[in-house]
């Protein structure tokens, strides 16, 4: 899809998709005993649901007419189609189409790409894009996937665990040790800096029980003293896991390489969580029915998929074609939500791309507050327009990364 550039010959069947409103949970840690363990994942979403509904004024019942959820663990907790149960956990009783889907890590991102097309084809009414993920409920990989206990399966499949992908993408580039170490601390040391000033006060949604108590108020991973020290302090931890089997699909697909480095430690990648975050969008026309006024347009989306080996290529991929198909270059975005699927990924970006680093993830990233899978991509661009309102600044750009080789960006801007 391409909300910028559209085809001359289509135009007159196409509308521009806006952005209304964007709201997130804080991200908790993910733990058998942390602060969200009792929240059911449709109630978390149904919590946002009606802040949106409370800040602008609508009745989402008479307006809404479809809901999208990333989700990548729809099992136990997060079966039964979580986006039907969150329609039902916010006692929206009209014709509210619902949809959940898994595209992996890049899956609330996708959300918000599906939904924008639904709008540029002509689809009436508001409609609501974004993810939920609680990890303490549903752990990686509870689905169970033969590919992830088969060792002859997986070689089949070329099918690494995630982080393995940043180890080959390290190993690549000749990253060090103190060079993921160093991108780790920058990330804790914006975040904290960020919540400190206020920045997330407008864009996050304390969680509440329904006693009145605030069971989660704010990103739980985040250290603000966190130091390269520490962190070299802290081994790698991976080589264990790549020489199970994973190394030698890196190396059948790259025998030039000779040998993986593994540099990153636990700290290195981000930390499991439990979150949840909504974009409420729609055409103008369904906005002036609901009295909202638009804060931003959807310029591009684009999504790709590369060699699964290449893990996290998809998101380069992705992210040069969002830009053609808007007609921009990184230089043009005053801001840009780079995903920091560990910590190679994003090093990758900043030293391969140059881009301008005041403005990429200026308030800290995935490093320091936590990766809720499905999530994630409605998380950072909740992050984006709540950034760029507050530097009054026009346009932004996301990305998002999987394991895969899945990869997804936006660009949107302000209007």
């Amino acid at each position: 899809m391409n909300a910028g550039a559209s085809d001359p010959a289509r135009e007159g069947a196409l509308q521009d998709a806006f952005i209304y409103q964007a709201l997130r949970t804080p991200r908790a840690k993910a733990r058998a005993e942390g602060s969200l363990k009792g929240i059911y994942p449709e109630d978390l979403v149904a919590g946002l649901l009606r802040e949106i509904a409370r800040r602008e004024c609508v009745d989402l019942d008479q307006h809404l007419s479809r809901l999208t959820l990333g989700c990548v663990g729809q099992v136990g907790a997060q079966g039964g189609q979580i986006a039907h149960l969150a329609k039902a956990s916010a006692g929206l009783n009209g014709n509210v189409t619902t949809r959940t889907l898994n595209n992996y890590c890049v899956s609330g991102l996708s959300a918000i790409g599906d939904t924008a097309m639904a709008v540029r084809g002509g689809e009436d009414g508001l409609m609501l894009a974004g993810g939920v993920e609680m990890l303490s409920r549903v752990p990686f990989m509870a689905d169970s996937a033969p590919v992830y206990t088969d060792p002859e399966r997986a070689d089949r499949l070329n099918w690494l665990a995630p982080i393995l992908g940043a180890e080959l993408l390290a190993t690549e580039a000749g990253f060090t040790k103190q060079d993921v170490d160093d991108i780790t601390a920058r990330s804790h040391r914006k975040a904290a800096a960020a919540w400190q000033a206020g920045h997330y006060d407008t864009s996050v949604v304390p969680v509440v029980s329904e006693a009145g108590e605030v069971l989660c108020g704010r990103d739980e991973w985040v250290k603000g003293d966190m130091s390269v020290e520490a962190l070299s302090r802290r081994a790698p931890a991976f080589a264990e896991l790549g020489k199970a089997g994973g190394e030698a699909i890196m190396l059948r697909h790259k025998p030039e390489l000779g040998e993986i480095s593994y540099v990153h430690s636990v700290s290195n990648t981000p930390g499991l969580s439990d979150a949840a975050a909504l974009v409420l969008m729609g055409g103008k026309a369904a906005g002036d029915a609901a009295g909202l006024t638009p804060r931003a347009r959807v310029v591009a989306y684009a999504e790709a998929t590369s060699h699964p080996v290449d893990q996290f290529r998809g998101g380069f991929m992705a992210m040069e074609e969002v830009l053609r198909r808007a007609g921009l270059s990184i230089d043009d975005l005053d801001l840009i939500e780079f995903m920091e699927a560990f910590a190679a990924p994003p090093l990758f970006f900043e030293r391969t791309y140059r881009p301008d680093m005041d403005r990429v993830n200026v308030n800290g990233g995935h490093l320091a507050m936590g990766h809720p899978m499905g999530a994630t991509g409605a998380i950072l661009t909740t992050t984006l327009l709540h950034e760029l309102e507050r530097r009054d600044a026009k346009c932004g750009m996301v990305v998002t990364l999987a394991g895969g080789g899945v990869g997804a960006a936006l660009v949107i801007e302000r209007v």
